[in-house]
């Protein structure tokens, strides 16, 4: 599945610039809150489902070459994240959704763990 049928299914909002989401086929996915876990758990080409929306966020998915971020729970980062987002390539992406419906219908459209 690739991240524009994701992002086209679950209706999140894309507040970075654009990109050819329909050639980005995410691994899988992990989900915390916690950056050191996301560090040792997530892994490259993931989905990275969290409510924190911080700059220190993106450090972390371009270390870990992250395929997105998915903020949850109406979180939404400051223009400094986004920029910072859109320079590291980083794909930011939001949700009403509460984290753990989120990755419910992550895994009903059949992302796994990476």
């Amino acid at each position: 599945m690739t991240l524009d049928q994701i992002i086209q299914s679950l209706n999140l909002t894309v507040v970075t610039e654009p990109q050819d989401f329909a050639s980005i086929t995410p691994s899988g996915g992990y989900t915390s809150d916690l950056l050191s876990c996301v560090m040792a758990g997530a892994k490259s080409k993931n989905i990275w489902v969290t409510i924190q929306s911080h700059a220190n966020i993106i450090a972390v998915a371009a270390l870990l070459d992250l395929a997105a971020i998915i903020i949850t729970e109406g979180a939404e980062p400051n223009q400094a994240t986004i920029q910072k987002a859109n320079e590291e390539g980083i794909v930011l992406l939001t949700t009403r959704m509460q984290s753990y419906e989120t990755v419910g219908r992550l895994w009903e459209l059949g992302v796994r763990l990476g």
